[in-house]
């Protein structure tokens, strides 16, 4: 104890030097959006390679179970092509607009589910064209956005974050609403603003709306689990049960809206 006090009192001036270094680099990244912006992408190259040498070591260990979901989806695709569902790989895409939507796949090497606001680290980032707000999905469904970018990795805010908010609806109406979730099971979100008038039952098969310049209309979400009135009896707060288990996830696909800007700019001159 003793050596450790007087290390301390040798070095004091350098000690204090190093402090108040470190309160000044604080300050100035969270006072400057620039600074937090470089500091925020320098953390995810050097934290997205430290996870992607261990995902890639999980991986291997995980093949039989990955395998069996691209078989799944293999089987799904054959069953889509053989009723003549779709003709190309364009249409699988996004079947209402085969131009609109592009998609490229991608791995989960981080994933967190059971904080309040959750987040995965994928292996896409500026290299591979990837940029902040493009729509994160599976096989099975809905995933999140992209949040911040670095050369060759990105974060994606969860669905399972307390913040997140997309547009979603009955698969069977044009009733729409805003999925959320409350901060308490992995595998169950809520489905919020659903007018009353909505026919909501048991089931249903709950889906992205297309509504935003994000995700395109008919993602897979979950189905109905049980539903009730808010508070003002207006509007139906719905329960969803995940088609994705979001504790496992590996394999997505990260898809860019090709008119995204155009829209933006567009509603932006609205507002104005």
């Amino acid at each position: 104890m003793q050596q450790i006090i007087n290390f301390i009192i040798k070095n004091k001036n350098f000690l204090l030097f190093i402090v108040l270094f470190g309160l000044a680099m604080i300050f100035t990244i969270q006072s400057h959006s620039y600074h937090k912006s470089k500091f925020i992408n320098s953390a995810n190259s050097v934290s997205g390679g430290v996870y992607n040498s261990v995902n890639q070591i999980s991986s291997y260990f995980n093949l039989k179970s990955q395998n069996a979901l691209l078989a799944e989806e293999n089987n799904r695709l054959n069953t889509l092509l053989t009723n003549n569902q779709i003709n190309t790989i364009s249409q699988l895409q996004n079947k209402s607009s085969i131009v609109k939507f592009e998609y490229t796949t991608g791995n989960v090497i981080r994933n967190s589910y059971n904080l309040s606001n959750n987040f995965l680290l994928i292996n896409k980032g500026e290299k591979d064209s990837i940029k902040q707000d493009y729509g994160v999905c599976s096989s099975k469904g809905i995933i999140g956005i992209i949040d911040n970018i670095s050369n060759n990795y990105a974060t994606v805010i969860s669905i399972l974050n307390t913040k997140s908010r997309i547009s979603a609806q009955l698969q069977k109406t044009n009733h729409y609403g805003s999925l959320t979730w409350d901060g308490n099971s992995p595998s169950i979100i809520q489905l919020t603003d659903v007018e009353k008038v909505a026919p909501v039952t048991k089931g249903d098969t709950i889906v992205t709306s297309g509504r935003s310049s994000i995700f395109p209309k008919g993602i897979p979400v979950g189905t109905v689990i049980d539903s009730k009135l808010d508070a003002t009896e207006n509007f139906h707060e719905i329960n969803v049960k995940l088609f994705n288990d979001m504790t496992n996830l590996e394999h997505v696909y990260i898809i860019k809206n090709k008119h995204k800007k155009e829209i933006e700019t567009l509603l932006k001159s609205i507002d104005e």
